[in-house]
């Protein structure tokens, strides 16, 4: 068995490289590779300033994303770091691993590893062009400014948000723009800074085209409340209850009041211009 430890959260290109390394290593061995991670993420457990951080993946979405890469064996760990626990040979390090509550360091875990008897892999970084180091910690601060281009550059892969369609207060449909309010399945995952758009949805078993509104609704809101909400283009079937994916392509604008529903309106109209202009 050839291990390789970490959260991994959002298995960006820069874990995406360390797994690739780890596949190769266990199947160049003959022997079966695996992941060691964690749930929930260690710092919301041992660090009182990271209880509301939030994440790129959802566990089953990193489990998902880890198996197509190719890896044999995940094992989910709840609050305590183990090495040598699982029969292991080897253990796959990237290069800048950080464990446990004492956050070991990269060279750290390799001495541990080293004294369990354990061969040691290293692996490089991985840039997003120029001297910018992928990192999940990068991912999270471009989603969170509604960059979702440049995190999907790094993450490899359009960013997403899942959740069931529910019930709103359908103004939307008076002026000629229905939308699907979303409430997520995994409430620890990271939104996008408020703002409006430019989304694939999957559901009831397509893929479509929409925008996507996230905030607190200034024209017609009554308070702070953050609500997610997608107006699916050439779409008008009742989804209330099912599963909704948004996957994120661009930011079209920031969100914004406008005078009257009448000036909303016409935003709408260009905003889905926007969208569907041809540029994704």
């Amino acid at each position: 068995m050839v291990i390789a430890t970490g959260f991994f959260d959002g298995v960006h290109l820069g874990h995406r490289f360390v797994i690739e390394q780890l596949v190769k290593a266990a199947r160049d061995r003959g022997d079966e590779s695996m992941i060691v991670t964690f749930w929930p993420h260690p710092r919301n457990v041992l660090q009182d300033d990271a209880r509301n951080l939030r994440l790129l993946t959802s566990l089953k979405e990193k489990e998902q994303l880890l198996r197509s890469i190719g890896v044999d064996r995940i094992e989910v760990l709840l609050q305590e770091y183990v090495i040598g626990r699982f029969g292991g040979k080897a253990v796959l390090l990237g290069y800048d691993n950080r464990v446990g509550g004492d956050r070991l360091t990269t060279e750290q875990i390799r001495d541990v590893a080293l004294g369990l008897g354990l061969e040691v892999i290293r692996t490089e970084s991985v840039s997003a062009g120029g001297d910018t180091v992928i990192s999940s910690t990068k991912i999270r601060e471009a989603i969170a400014r509604g960059d979702v281009e440049s995190a999907s550059g790094m993450l490899g892969y359009g960013y997403s948000l899942t959740g069931v369609v529910v019930a709103g207060n359908r103004l939307g449909r008076t002026i000629g723009f229905p939308t699907a309010n979303i409430q997520l399945y995994e409430p620890l995952k990271l939104v996008p800074g408020n703002g409006v758009y430019s989304v694939e949805v999957e559901t009831v078993g397509r893929k479509l085209r929409g925008m996507c509104n996230i905030g607190v609704r200034p024209t017609v809101g009554s308070g702070n409340q953050r609500t997610i909400e997608v107006n699916i283009f050439d779409f008008d079937e009742d989804i209330y209850g099912l599963d909704l994916k948004v996957t994120f392509l661009r930011k079209i604008r920031d969100e914004r009041k406008f005078d009257s529903l009448s000036d909303l309106r016409l935003q709408l109209v260009k905003d889905r211009e926007d969208c569907t202009s041809g540029r994704i």
